[in-house]
Formats: structure tokens, sequence, C-alpha cells
């Protein structure tokens, strides 16, 4: 929910940043940050630093440079706000809206969305009727359940964390892969545009010694590298499969179902959750 429209001009006052929300968004890079100091200082500062009581929210890279040189601004006040995680939701959701954010950046903070909406959904109790109650017709019972409200659809599924952020179902499982192996120089490289998320994913197979390397060696190692990978892979499914790698394979596809399957669950307990 935007802010409340209430401003106050200042210049010096108590506004305190909180570390963690600013590690929680991916900082500036060196040239953004020099093209944003270089419109504060011909434009001035347009666009109103959003706070959550004397906390910044919003506006973190505008709050340094406008302290640095003396620039005036606009504060607004956001009172919905109820807990820390109201706050990362409301920066997740301002992020994900923006053009300047890329693909890769938009996938993550999509899956950080989602893992932060399943971690407030409780389980309801084992006695917990399963439909409403009963609705009076004419002085008598019916025996239709009243219906229940339609509650949003929860951000669980693959398909809704990429249409969250707007890209293929494919690059989110890339992102999960890259966040789960990718060594930090090797996400540092796909963060940079260097190297493609596709590639980056396929690159994150490798042992980490082997990923540093690549990332070393500089974009043309990386794309040789992704490709030496997808051609191991190619001749691997043209080669018979031994019982171990049948074993493998049908435990990652049983794993693979378990964690679909606990997804469901949890959406359906949020949609029960909802409409009680």
């Amino acid at each position: 929910m935007a802010p409340r429209n209430h401003l106050t001009a200042c210049l010096a006052m108590n506004i305190t940043v909180n570390e963690e929300l600013l590690a929680y968004i991916d900082p500036l890079t060196p040239d953004e940050h020099d093209a944003l100091e270089r419109s504060l200082l011909a434009e001035g500062c347009r666009d109103s630093l959003v706070l959550w009581g004397d906390v910044l929210v919003d506006g973190h890279n505008r709050y340094g440079i406008c302290s640095k040189h003396g620039i005036p601004f606009n504060t607004v006040q956001n009172t919905q706000f109820k807990t820390l995680d109201d706050v990362h939701l409301w920066m997740i959701d301002q992020h994900l809206g923006r053009r300047s954010v890329s693909d890769f950046q938009r996938g993550v903070l999509a899956l950080r969305k989602k893992d932060l909406l399943a971690s407030r959904v409780r389980p309801l109790p084992s006695d917990a009727p399963s439909a409403g109650p009963s609705v009076e017709v004419s002085g008598a019972a019916s025996a239709e359940p009243a219906p229940a409200p339609t509650a949003p659809e929860p951000l669980f599924t693959r398909e809704a964390i990429a249409k969250a952020a707007r890209i293929s179902s494919a690059a989110i499982g890339q992102i999960e892969k890259i966040q789960k192996s990718a060594a930090p120089e090797l996400v540092a490289a796909v963060k940079s545009g260097t190297i493609s998320i596709n590639a980056a994913a396929t690159v994150a197979s490798l042992p980490v010694e082997a990923q540093v390397a690549a990332v070393a060696g500089g974009k043309k190692e990386l794309q040789q590298a992704a490709r030496q990978v997808r051609e191991a892979k190619a001749v691997a499914r043209t080669e018979p499969e031994s019982p171990e790698g049948v074993i493998a394979r049908l435990k990652q596809t049983i794993s693979e179902l378990t964690a679909e399957n606990a997804a469901l669950k949890a959406q359906l307990l949020a949609a029960q959750h909802s409409g009680q």
C-alpha cells in the first residue's frame, strides 16, 4: 500500500538507517550511484524519502547524497507497517515495479517474497470446520454452506513467482539453482550481466573451484564453461544409464514432487486460513 500523503520538508532531522533494511536490496553500481548524484545536484530531490517512524525505508541512496551535499528533501510516513516483514514486503513490491531492476534481481526478490508469505501461513486446528456456517432460509437452516471469501492466490507456485517477477518459470528454476549452488563470484557475474541467468545456472553445476576459475577468465571463459557442461550432459543422455544413475534420477524426481506437494498444501492452508 502506498504511503500516506503527509510530506515533511527537511534537511537535518532524526532519521535512523537500519542496517538490515539498507542491505536488503542490492546496492546501486558505482555508475548508477554517480548518475543519481548528478541528477540530484542538477534537479534536487523530487521523490520523497519513505519513513516508518524515524526508520528510513526507501531512499537510502538519495538520503546519503542529499546529506553529503546539503540538498533539501521531503519525507513521507507510511503508517501501515506493523512489523519488519511488512516493511520487507513493501520494499520488494516497490523494486519489482521498477524498470531498472534486472531479471535476476526480480527473480530473487519474488522468491524472497514467497518465503516471507509462506512464513505467515499458520496451520489450522485439526478440529477446524471445513465449511462455513449454514445459512437461515425461511426460518430453516440451509444445507448449503455460506460461500467463503475468495482468497488471493498465495505466491507459492513457480508459475506465480514467475508472474510476479515478469520472467519465465524456467528462469525462476535457474535462479533457484544459482542461489543454491553458485559461488559468490558467479552470483556477482550474473548480477553484473557478465553472464546470463541460463548460462550461470549451467556453470553452477561445476565444482566451486571451477566456477571461480571461469569467472576469473572473463565472459568468454564463462561462456565456454557453460558450453562444455551442456555438451557433457548431451553426451550423457546418449549413453546407457547405469542402475546407480537411474536410482539417483528417481530420487531427484521424488524430491521435486515432494517439494511441489508441500507447496500446494501450503497454498491450500493459506486459502483456508484467509477464509476464516
